[in-house]
């Protein structure tokens, strides 16, 4: 009997040490629904009782797709913050968001980080127009992972190797690409360019592919897009643009440019394709009718599909 008596005090000994230095304790927010405030930098999940905050800045959240094994990383701080809260009941956006936060649920416990990494995995989100074989971006999915995060509790430190916050969506500046037919010409350059009062779509185009003459019937002249000639560029303005902007010796700075993607040089007969068909308009004048097929537009890492046919727009010209 003293043998076991003996035996039960040595396991509840066993179990009462504590070195109050590391916890192990589950919990998991990855298949929640990433949420945010529209106040503040907050992004948080809700799980029934249970809350998981991150308040990082805006500007960590990058619109340039991660390089493959290269996400970004930012340390854990005072102003990088990782908080978990324990709620007596069911906890809502109201407890979070709000400047006075609701009085009930209440918290009673949270856990800080104070050590470790925030990881972001940044990619793009297109839509597809399956009718024209278009991309258009229309935000970025921001997958959040922790490394070896440290959070200090009530009971010790709670440490987690990796830890899966999840995907946070950012929507995307929408780019209106929503040009007339109506092309214009520079008379001092070969830049053909089509606008509006936001945006710009410009090609320095191989003279050749502009000529007063007739093209045969399905035959049109081709060229495919380059880095010295056929250099296609899209810009998206913050001000009002007007035809002033453009055939200056220099590039004005007014209005200042938003976004510039730039079209990727293209294959012959494969891709980035430029068409050009010519037909009269009258004695002496000419219609220029151009296309591009199968372009790529590209900023840093980014890239969208024009579409296997755009109509660029039509340049008017006469002997």
């Amino acid at each position: 009997m003293k043998r076991v008596l003996s035996l039960l005090v040595f396991v509840l000994l066993l179990n009462g040490c504590d070195d109050g230095n590391l916890i192990q304790e589950d919990i998991d927010f990855e298949d929640v629904t990433t949420q945010s405030c529209t106040d503040n930098n907050l992004i948080y999940k809700l799980n029934d009782k249970e809350a998981l905050i991150l308040d990082i800045p805006s500007t960590s959240f990058t619109t340039e797709p991660s390089a493959t094994d290269t996400p970004t990383i930012i340390d854990i701080s005072s102003t990088n913050r990782v908080v978990y809260r324990l709620y007596n009941g069911t906890v809502s956006t109201d407890n979070i968001c709000e400047t006075i936060p609701a009085a009930t649920p209440y918290v009673t416990e949270q856990w800080s980080a104070t050590a470790g990494k925030i990881q972001i995995f940044t990619t793009a989100v297109k839509t597809v127009n399956t009718t024209t074989n278009s991309t258009r971006i229309t935000g970025y999915n921001h997958n959040i992972v922790f490394k070896n995060i440290t959070f200090v509790t009530t009971n010790g430190n709670q440490v987690y190797e990796t830890f899966a916050f999840g995907d946070y969506v950012t929507t995307a500046t929408t780019l209106p690409l929503l040009f007339d037919e109506t092309v214009e010409k520079c008379s001092s350059s070969n830049l053909v360019y089509n606008y509006t009062t936001s945006e710009a779509l410009m090609l320095n185009i191989d003279p050749s592919l502009i000529v007063n003459e007739v093209t045969p019937l399905n035959t049109p002249r081709t060229g495919i897009i380059g880095t010295t000639k056929n250099i296609l560029t899209y810009r998206l303005f913050s001000g009002l643009l007007t035809s002033s902007y453009f055939c200056n010796t220099t590039t004005p700075t007014t209005p200042s440019v938003s976004q510039e993607w730039n079209g990727v040089a293209g294959v012959t007969g494969t891709s980035g394709i430029i068409e050009v068909t010519t037909t009269t308009n009258g004695p002496g004048n000419y219609k220029h009718t151009i296309i591009i097929k199968k372009a790529t537009l590209k900023k840093g890492t980014n890239s969208f599909l024009l579409g296997d046919s755009f109509t660029y727009g039509v340049l008017l010209t006469s002997n």
